[in-house]
């Protein structure tokens, strides 16, 4: 049960896939679905911390996520244990699916931060993508990506995802 409610928080599985194998599998609790967005809330995932140079996610950090149905990316709120807003990080990805209680997500290697401040907005793991030759094997796919990161930076430097996660 939720400490404040009466009835029983949904929790969901997100998957995130990267080239055909599960990367990572962890619970999440279901916030809401319209039909189109998914949005769920969860502890930093990884093991220990994760020190980007720009960001550090740790034990005690807390993910909301927002994903798509109809859209090549998903938005993730990060905040440290203490509630203080750290930034968004965004993945491409292809929209997202709910099959029962998983949330499956396909990662498309390409990311996006964007700081709490708005004065860091970074886009990130251009080279894996070019490396993975999805524009060779799936080019439909490659160009949906690069115009998904494309909207998000855009969205990232006008002011922030908050209209768009709401």
């Amino acid at each position: 049960m939720s400490a404040n409610s009466a009835e029983p928080a949904t929790v969901v599985e997100v998957v995130l896939v990267k080239g055909g194998r599960t990367k990572i599998r962890y619970p999440a609790e279901l916030l809401r679905d319209d039909g189109v967005r998914v949005s769920v809330r969860a502890p930093w995932a990884g093991e220990g911390v994760r020190d980007f140079g720009f960001v550090r996610f740790e034990p005690g950090d807390v993910f909301t996520e927002h994903y798509w149905r109809d859209r090549w990316y998903s938005v993730k709120e990060v905040r440290a244990g203490d509630g203080t807003l750290k930034g968004w990080y965004c993945d491409i990805t292809r929209p997202a699916t709910l099959s029962g209680a998983d949330l499956v997500v396909e990662d498309l290697d390409l990311d996006l931060w964007r700081s709490a401040d708005g004065t860091d907005v970074r886009r990130l793991d251009e080279d894996e993508f070019a490396e993975s030759g999805l524009a060779r094997t799936d080019p439909r796919a490659a160009a949906a990506a690069l115009a998904a990161l494309d909207e998000l930076e855009s969205l990232a430097r006008e002011g922030g995802f908050e209209a768009l996660t709401a």
